[in-house]
């Protein structure tokens, strides 16, 4: 089992959300959490639900694997 690793994590949230040219207060609200909260999730220096994976992987249409693994 490998660890998991939030800066990752990360870096694969903001690219993604930028892709979609959304600012991270646009994403937070589709989420329901704070603007600084998806920022510390951004940084790696937060950690997520599994809840909030699945939300993020719904709205930035990939999947939990690729949020969590890069696995595409």
């Amino acid at each position: 089992m490998q660890d998991i690793d939030m800066v990752q994590i990360g870096r694969r949230i903001k690219e993604l959300r930028l892709f979609k040219n959304w600012t991270q207060t646009v994403l937070a609200q589709k989420l329901g959490v704070a603007q600084n909260t998806l920022s510390q999730y951004e940084k790696g220096t937060a950690k997520t639900s599994i809840d909030i994976i699945v939300k993020l992987a719904h709205e930035l249409e990939t999947t939990t694997d690729y949020l969590l693994c890069g696995d595409q």
